[in-house]
């Protein structure tokens, strides 16, 4: 007897593909950069926002999409450092979606902004899954978690476009090998940009936002096409 075999998890990756497709288009006309964060809890996320709001707001608008599963903690901090801000509840869900993403871009009333950061929830398994309809994909690895993580989360690691390795200041207290590091994500995916930073120094970011900066430029030539 031949049952039947719905494959659901296909079903719901499609349907949020075809709403990050639709998110990445509205981003374009608006020329607008739309950046996916993501790391672990305790990464470093909202430590690198605020280097890079203070490298860019001055130049660019730049609007947040915070989002937790409970508290407006870091939406406050944001806030404070110049950024319009809005923060976004996921009700115990573990990553953002493309659906999410697009409610949360109204929420923030994104029409006119330059750079666009959602900090997704900490986690390097379900956010590398879920499409938001990104232009950049920046994902943080600090020291503390040690080198072996792409071995362990390959995925979140082959689909970001950018890799910042946080809390550079403590490599003299932990045992992590930037290089095999380096290695270990270049076989995965060899042509990701890896930035070594550091907050508590504030080292590293100036580098990052040109590359931002950069991104924004070329979706403006784009669009003016």
């Amino acid at each position: 007897m031949n049952i039947p075999i719905y494959e659901t998890k296909e079903r719901v990756l499609a349907d949020n593909d075809r709403a990050a497709a639709e998110t990445r288009a509205k981003m374009r006309a608006g020329k607008t950069l739309l950046i996916n964060l993501m790391g672990s809890p305790g990464a470093g996320k909202t430590s690198v926002l605020l280097r890079l709001i203070a490298l860019l707001r001055d130049k660019y608008r730049i609007g947040v999409m915070e989002a937790d599963v409970d508290s407006d903690v870091d939406a406050r901090t944001v806030a404070a450092a110049g950024a319009k801000t809005v923060q976004l509840h996921t009700a115990g869900l573990c990553h953002m979606d493309a659906d999410m993403t697009a409610r949360g871009l109204d929420a923030l009333d994104a029409a006119g902004l330059d750079f666009v950061f959602l900090e997704n929830i900490g986690n390097l398994v379900c956010p590398a899954e879920f499409e938001v309809g990104a232009d950049v994909r920046l994902m943080l690895l600090s020291v503390p978690e040690g080198d072996d993580k792409p071995l362990k989360y390959p995925l979140m690691f082959t689909v970001s476009d950018v890799l910042l390795v946080t809390k550079t200041d403590v490599l003299p207290v932990f045992d992590f090998d930037l290089g095999k590091m380096t290695d270990r994500v270049r076989a995965l995916n060899p042509d990701i940009a890896i930035f070594p930073v550091s907050a508590v120094k504030d080292e590293g970011f100036a580098p990052v936002a040109a590359l931002l900066e950069q991104k924004l430029l070329e979706r403006r030539a784009e669009t003016c096409d």
